[in-house]
């Protein structure tokens, strides 16, 4: 895996488009195990630990977003920051490509109904039954007359929030295949939505992972792909 960061009790690791965070059956091969396969030909953990701790991803991305995905390597580590994911004292930061030209900092607003038999959500200006508010800041980093390349912070955090909220508002992601048509994207060589987990800043104020207090990890502009 690229390992952006590592520590006795985590990593982090920017995880490639196409592959998934974890296992959806049991024949899958997902970013779990490759980190599981790191930490041991490395040496870090023996084999004989994986009996009675496995070491897991403490957040998400679809399989074809990419970005930064935080790892347990100690039980430690994995409780504390899939806690600090839970209660949103981590905050993440996101770029991508959409369609139009955008030029001004905004922050968007709705309501996200998640669909569980297709794992699909829809987006509606009122509150409907069933469904979440949803908060999405945006700021344009650059444009032309097509695309805006855009710093997303989701100040809720729900499935395919970016995604799908900014083809609501009639900006798809470059590439979307899910919630906007992308065929003029395929011809272009997009096979996959155009978004990436750039950025993490860590509030963990007391306790052993402490030292991660105010620390931020990320990848430059110039080398996401």
């Amino acid at each position: 895996p690229d390992v952006i960061y590592e520590d006795a009790h985590i990593l982090i690791v920017n995880k490639p488009s196409g592959m998934l965070s974890q296992k959806a059956k049991d024949s899958d091969y997902s970013l779990v195990e490759e980190i599981i396969n790191y930490l041991v030909d490395s040496g870090h953990i023996p084999v004989s630990q994986l009996s009675t701790f496995r070491p897991s991803v403490c957040n998400r991305l679809d399989r074809n977003t990419s970005g930064l995905v935080v790892a347990g390597k100690s039980l430690v580590g994995l409780q504390v920051m899939s806690e600090a994911f839970h209660d949103r004292s981590i905050h993440k930061y996101y770029q991508c490509i959409v369609a139009g030209k955008l030029e001004e900092k905004q922050v968007i607003t709705g309501f996200l109904t998640k669909n569980k038999h297709n794992n699909q959500v829809s987006i509606s200006s009122a509150e409907r039954e069933g469904s979440a508010p949803i908060m999405t800041e945006y700021v344009p980093l650059a444009s032309n007359d097509r695309y805006t390349l855009l710093e997303v912070t989701l100040i809720t955090g729900r499935t395919h929030q970016i995604r799908a909220h900014m083809a609501w508002a009639g900006h798809p992601l470059l590439g979307e295949g899910k919630y906007a048509q992308n065929k003029q994207d395929r011809a272009l060589g997009f096979t996959h939505q155009a978004l990436y987990a750039y950025q993490v800043t860590f509030t963990v104020p007391d306790g052993p992972l402490a030292y991660l207090n105010g620390k931020t990890f990320g990848v430059d502009r110039d080398n996401i792909n």
